[in-house]
């Protein structure tokens, strides 16, 4: 047997394919664990020609992941940027992207707002409402991946980036675009992992260059923030970090207490009230003994 270090570029349960050495492998894990990540790098025991033991992960740059009352799921590891994918039709859900900006912050991952279907007339009223993100330093790009993505192109270049988004946005259209050979070697990898009808439920990191890296997640739905901490909540919103210690009390929740700087911040307009009110879930979610 022979060690090598490799990345995996999907994962299935306990089974992962890791790419190594110019060559892919079908890979399992020493005992029980499971907490690899699409993007991961790992060294591994090369058994045969196909198939290898993953021995250990490196220390990870990044790591996107969601987190509920029930299970931890993991996304993404060691990427630079996340493209969180919206579109006018089906009706997009503001929740799911302020949770998503939110994992971004915690992260310390760049979150880009990309804005699909631009050539639908519902697009318009769509790009009014974000731009409250715009205003708040995040970048918003508009684009219609059937007719032309090529803006997306240099915000790309460099990164290893993942897309995420609810499902019916455009997604893997996307990557179609940008990847012409993608469903071959989504054909490719399902057929190594002999289960052909998962090839949508895990993600996919495929190479746009020897620098450029992208990570295809399946569509999400939610995205639980459980381990996130009640009182970090207010850093990882851009508009609340000029309130931090302005609250009469050192443990506020910006729920209830007299005197809160968030609370009177968005009385007077400098938050939006959706953006409270999300605060406010997130915090009841997180801590809800307290409230």
């Amino acid at each position: 047997m022979t060690a090598s270090t490799g990345q995996i570029i999907r994962s299935h349960g306990r089974r992962f394919i890791v790419e190594a050495d110019g060559r892919v492998y079908d890979c399992t894990t020493r005992g029980k664990r499971v907490d690899y990540a699409c993007g991961d790098h790992v060294d591994i025991l090369i058994q045969n020609q196909e198939q290898a033991v993953i021995e250990r992960a490196h220390e990870r740059r990044s790591l996107l992941y969601r987190q509920d009352d029930w299970k931890t799921k993991v996304i993404a590891a060691n990427v630079s940027r996340i493209l969180f994918v919206v579109a006018a039709v089906p009706s997009p859900n503001e929740e799911l992207l302020g949770r998503c900006l939110i994992a971004a912050e915690a992260g310390d991952i760049e979150p880009v707002i990309v804005v699909n279907k631009s050539d639908l007339p519902e697009t318009a009223a769509l790009l009014n409402k974000l731009q409250l993100y715009a205003d708040l330093g995040y970048r918003l790009l508009t684009l219609s991946a059937k007719q032309d993505f090529s803006p997306l192109r240099p915000l790309l270049s460099g990164h290893t980036s993942v897309l995420v988004g609810q499902s019916g946005m455009g997604k893997s259209t996307l990557t179609n675009a940008l990847l012409p050979d993608a469903n071959a070697r989504i054909g490719d990898i399902s057929t190594a992992l002999d289960s052909g009808r998962h090839t949508t439920t895990h993600a996919t990191l495929y190479h746009l260059d020897a620098d450029s890296h992208l990570i295809d997640s399946p569509g999400l739905q939610e995205f639980g923030l459980k381990h996130l901490q009640a009182s970090d909540l207010i850093r990882y919103f851009p508009e609340m970090r000029q309130y931090i210690g302005q609250c009469r009390f050192h443990n506020c929740s910006h729920c209830v207490e007299p005197n809160c700087a968030i609370m009177a911040a968005a009385e007077k307009g400098g938050i939006a009230r959706h953006r409270l009110n999300l605060l406010q879930r997130l915090t009841q979610e997180l801590a809800p003994a307290r409230l």
